[in-house]
């Protein structure tokens, strides 16, 4: 996903179809001058209808689309004949995608299945023809139901990406370097800080043709949860995964306090990120000797940790074996 394309934040109007008039219709042939009434029902505004779609990874698709209409339903006809339906629009979005009302923004539903739909505006009932409205007193009414409006209102269209895993550190963390070489994923690498500036997912293979998804977020800074750096725009992506993997560089100055501040700015964002499995990986482990890791794991936080190294491959099928089982606990 290039930094230009990775689009996971829409705004966009939708409007459902109306429903078709009834006929007020009368049936009048050669021998039948005056003949009852037969008009037909309109017919149903089309659905807006968001649908799953597997193969999409963005909204980069919807980013210029900024209203989006079905059609409305038609008219009702002679001999009872019921109105064409309004042809439904369908929304195609990647799967982990938030549909919310823009101004309110309670939550309408979200898509997390290939293939899942969801009608986000109902159209238009159809209007009952005057065939309906006929009663032994009132023959011959000469009158019919109109359609029913459709609806519409701007809609705000979120992804939150679905992995197993979601890289959690602050900037320069070797996050991405974790990823490129667990993964085929292909992030920018750099040695400055927010090189990512979007999230990556790369599909780690394991033991025996097995495999799980690693999701790298932009790196978090303290006060992210207030809209500082860029963490609070993609802090949304790790509601989804399953566990989280801390990432902390060997050379940090206090290991201890940087788990606790990525800590603190998860809970402020959702509590319930707490509750997810954690896991912590020193990185940048390759210029370690044993000697100074026995002592460095003496003032790391109680947590399970392994020490890594994107480079030499240390740790790395340690790690692997770890988040495999806290998947699978």
């Amino acid at each position: 996903m290039g930094n230009s394309n990775f689009v996971d934040y829409v705004k966009i109007f939708c409007r459902s179809g109306n429903g078709g008039r009834g006929s007020a219709h009368f049936r009048r042939e050669k021998y039948i001058p005056k003949g009852g009434p037969d008009g037909g029902d309109g017919g149903r505004g089309g659905h807006i209808i968001l649908k799953g779609n597997s193969q999409l990874w963005t909204l980069l698709h919807l980013r210029y689309t900024k209203h989006i209409h079905a059609e409305h339903g038609e008219s009702g006809g002679k001999q009872r004949s019921h109105g064409a339906d309004g042809k439904d629009q369908f929304i195609e979005v990647p799967l982990g995608t938030v549909a919310r009302n823009a101004e309110t923004g309670e939550v309408m539903g979200e898509i997390t299945e290939h293939d899942q739909t969801m009608i986000l505006f109902q159209g238009g009932r159809g209007g009952l023809g005057n065939d309906h409205f006929k009663t032994p007193t009132n023959q011959a009414p000469s009158y019919a139901q109109p359609g029913e409006d459709g609806l519409e209102d701007w809609v705000i269209l979120e992804l939150k990406l679905l992995a197993d895993v979601g890289l959690v550190g602050f900037p320069n963390a070797g996050k991405s370097t974790l990823l490129s070489v667990v993964s085929a994923a292909k992030p920018e690498i750099a040695d400055y800080p927010f090189t990512t500036l979007v999230p990556n997912l790369g599909i780690v293979s394991y033991r025996s043709n097995l495999s799980f998804v690693i999701a790298d977020i932009p790196g978090i800074i303290e006060g992210a949860h207030e809209g500082k750096g860029l963490g609070l725009r993609f802090l949304r992506h790790i509601e989804r995964n399953s566990m989280l993997l801390f990432m902390v560089p060997a050379d940090s100055k206090d290991i201890r306090k940087e788990y606790k501040i990525l800590l603190n700015e998860l809970k402020q964002f959702n509590p319930e990120l707490l509750d997810k499995e954690r896991l912590l990986a020193i990185t940048k482990c390759d210029m370690l000797d044993e000697q100074l890791i026995k002592e460095m794991k003496k003032e790391l936080p109680k947590i399970k940790t392994i020490f890594i190294s994107s480079i030499s491959g240390l740790g790395l099928t340690q790690l692997k074996d770890e988040i495999w089982k806290l998947l699978n606990n």
